[in-house]
C-alpha cells in the first residue's frame, strides 16, 4: 500500500508526516535542510518512492524498506522511519555481536575454527537465518555454506544418514559462532 504525507501507516495506525532527512526511494541521507530534493532519485526528500523502483535494504539488518520507504521503528511510539533513522537506532539495537565477528574476519573471509568462508555471507546468515547470498550475488559453496544449510534444514542436534565428519565439525562450528554471536 502506497502512504502519502500526513496518512496513516499500515503497520502503526499512528500518522507520521515525512521528516525530509532521506529520499524513501533510495535512503540517501539529506546533506543538508536546505537541498529540498535527492540528487540520485530527483524526488524531494520525504516523498514516497516510485512504484516501479527498486527499494533499499539496511545493510546492517538486511531488512528491505516497505512501500512508503520507510521501516518500523525499535521504539514503537516513533512508528515507521526512514532508513537513516534506522540504521542509526542499530547503534542502541545491534543484531548481534560484530565486534567479535570482525576478530574472525580476513580480508573478505571468515575463519571459523579450521575452515573459511565469504564474510558477507556467514554475517548475512547469522543475521537473517537465511543460507542466501542474497540478491544479485553468486552462491558460494563451501564446508561453511552447507553447514549452515544443514544447521536451517535439520537443526544443530541431528543426525544425518550419510553424514561426513567434516560437515558436522562445520556444523558444531558454525554452532557454536551462532550462539556466541547472539549471545549479546
Amino acid at each position: 500500500m502506497r502512504l502519502g504525507f500526513g496518512r496513516e501507516t499500515a503497520t502503526t495506525g499512528a500518522t507520521r508526516p515525512p521528516t525530509g532527512s532521506a529520499c524513501l526511494q533510495c535512503g540517501t541521507p539529506a546533506p543538508s535542510s536546505a537541498i529540498t530534493f535527492c540528487r540520485r532519485c530527483g524526488l524531494p526528500y520525504g516523498a514516497p518512492p516510485r512504484l516501479e523502483a527498486e527499494l533499499p535494504s539496511c545493510p546492517v539488518c538486511y531488512a528491505v524498506v516497505g512501500d512508503d520507504g520507510r521501516l518500523p521503528s525499535f521504539r514503537a511510539a516513533r512508528g515507521r522511519i526512514d532508513l537513516v533513522e534506522h540504521i542509526s537506532e542499530h547503534e542502541s539495537h545491534p543484531v548481534g555481536d560484530d565486534e567479535y565477528l570482525e576478530t574472525l574476519r580476513r580480508g573478505d573471509r571468515i575463519v571459523i575454527d579450521r575452515w573459511e568462508a565469504p564474510f558477507d555471507l556467514v554475517r548475512r546468515y547469522l543475521v537473517t537465518g537465511a543460507v542466501d547470498g542474497g540478491r544479485r550475488r553468486d552462491y558460494q559453496h563451501s564446508a561453511i555454506v552447507t553447514a549452515m544449510a544443514q544447521l536451517k534444514r535439520w537443526g544443530p542436534g541431528a543426525e544425518l544418514f550419510g553424514d561426513q565428519a567434516e560437515w558436522k565439525l562445520a556444523r558444531e562450528a558454525v554452532t557454536a559462532l551462532m550462539e556466541r554471536y547472539h549471545r549479546r
